[in-house]
This record gives C-alpha cells, sequence and structure tokens, in this order.
C-alpha cells in the first residue's frame, strides 16, 4: 500500500470526506516536496568523516619458536590492510634451541624488553604483539589484535613518508620530546626453510621484515623534516614518534601503497 493512500485513509477514519481528503492530501504532499526542494544541501548530504590514523602492529617472533607460524600467518594477512603498518621484529632469544634465526637482531630484542619494562605486566614472550606501542596481546590472537586495531588512537601529526625525506606536521606538544625512528621492511613474501629447532623441517614464509631500525631525532610539537637515503633492494620505509623507550607510539606513517 502507498503512503498516499494510507494517508487517505486514514483522514476518511475521522469523518472527513472523500473529496476533502483527496485535496488534503495533494495539498500536504505538495508541501512536502516544496520542503525538500528548499531545504539547504548541507542537511542532505550524507555526514563524512577523516580515515583513521595509520596503527602500527608490531609482532616478536623467532623462527625457532613453534608457537610463532599462527600469529605470523595473521601478520601476513594484514600486510595490505590500508591504516595498518604491520611489522615483523624477529629476537634472538630463542636461537640457543638449535637455529639461528636468520633475521633477528639484538636491537630488536631489546626493543621488545624495553615495551615490557614500561608495561604492567612486564611480560617477554613469543609470539608478542604490541599495537602503537601501548596495548599487548601474547599468543596467535587475531581477535585480540584487532579489537587493539580498533581502540588505537594517534596524538601526534601522521608523518609524511616519501622516498629520501619524512616530514611531521604542527601539533599539541608532547609531555617531552617524542623520538622518531625510521624502519626499513620488506614487503615481499620470503620464504625460509628451518633446518632445526622446533620448527625443523617447515618452510615459514616471511613479510613485512624489518631489516633496519634507524633513529633519526626527536619532535616537539612543530614542523620538521627529516632527509634519509632511499630504500634499496625493493625495502619500504615506515616512520613512526614514539614517547621514549618502550613508550607509546604517537603516530606513525609509510611509504605503502593503500
Amino acid at each position: 500500500m502507498s503512503r498516499f493512500s494510507s494517508f487517505a485513509r486514514r483522514l476518511a477514519a475521522i469523518g472527513l470526506p472523500l473529496g476533502l481528503a483527496g485535496s488534503a492530501l495533494l495539498v500536504g504532499h505538495a508541501l512536502t516536496q516544496n520542503a525538500m526542494a528548499n531545504a539547504p544541501t548541507a542537511q542532505r548530504a550524507p555526514a563524512t568523516s577523516a580515515p583513521a590514523a595509520p596503527v602500527l602492529v608490531e609482532l616478536y617472533q623467532s623462527e625457532g619458536c613453534s608457537s610463532c607460524p599462527p600469529a605470523e600467518a595473521y601478520l601476513n594477512s594484514i600486510a595490505g590492510r590500508a591504516n595498518v603498518i604491520p611489522l615483523a621484529f624477529e629476537v634472538t632469544y630463542w636461537d640457543y634451541l638449535g637455529w639461528k634465526d636468520t633475521f633477528a637482531s639484538p636491537a630488536y630484542t631489546q626493543r621488545q624488553r624495553d615495551f615490557a619494562a614500561r608495561s604492567a605486566s612486564h611480560e617477554v614472550a613469543t609470539p608478542q604483539f604490541w599495537i602503537n606501542g601501548s596495548q599487548s596481546v601474547v599468543g596467535a590472537n587475531p581477535r585480540g589484535v584487532e579489537a587493539a586495531i580498533a581502540s588505537a588512537r594517534s596524538t601526534a601529526p601522521v608523518p609524511s613518508v616519501g622516498a629520501g625525506s619524512v616530514t611531521i606536521g604542527k601539533g599539541a606538544a608532547p609531555a617531552r620530546p617524542a623520538e622518531v625512528w625510521l624502519v626499513r621492511y620488506d614487503p615481499r613474501t620470503i620464504e625460509v626453510p628451518i633446518r632445526a629447532g622446533e620448527n625443523g623441517g617447515r618452510t615459514l614464509p616471511h613479510k613485512n621484515l624489518v631489516r633496519e631500525l634507524t633513529r633519526l631525532g626527536t619532535w616537539s610539537g612543530a614542523a620538521v623534516q627529516f632527509s634519509y637515503a632511499p630504500p634499496a633492494g625493493g625495502l619500504r620505509s615506515a616512520v613512526f614518534l614514539q614517547d621514549g623507550r618502550g613508550g607509546a607510539v604517537l603516530s606513525a606513517g609509510s611509504d605503502a601503497p593503500h
């Protein structure tokens, strides 16, 4: 039933003659059309919002850890997602089991320990995710990571990352100067045969492996630019602002296409 015929039946129900009901219907329809035509354009336009700032998702893992492949598979699956910067940091402390991780670095191990030192739990584990440096998720727990990503917020301008420089705009000054870090990572899938240790006999696919971690300087609220050598060998660049060693990540950006 159309809304016009329904309206006419309601008028008839209260005793209005059919002819007058039809006239009232036509007048009401004309007024409605006129009001819609004269409504301000801004009232009819759909609301829009700015895109969410990228969220830095760091996975700490080892090729010698049998619990890590499921977590790495999840990280690999979100590697191309917009507004997420997933990075795989390989740690060194499982090398004693008989397999030396081919991409591990003591600097990455120390970075994970710095996070733990400033957290309430002081927990160091593999696999372990850190989301914007402030939320930790231990184990292969995609639901937990997704919830942390959804609640993550940036508090500083998103770095504009170019081939040879990064620009950070003006923003509210942090309580103390934020450290500015450059990460070089490999977006390609690298298949690594594991010959020993807990994952011996398996071939593990790595994606977004961190290959370099370099401190560029600090940001105190004023617009600033840092220069660096363009990445080589197919690597990409990500830049993030962090509240000191093991502190929260204030914002992050990368040169990855989205």
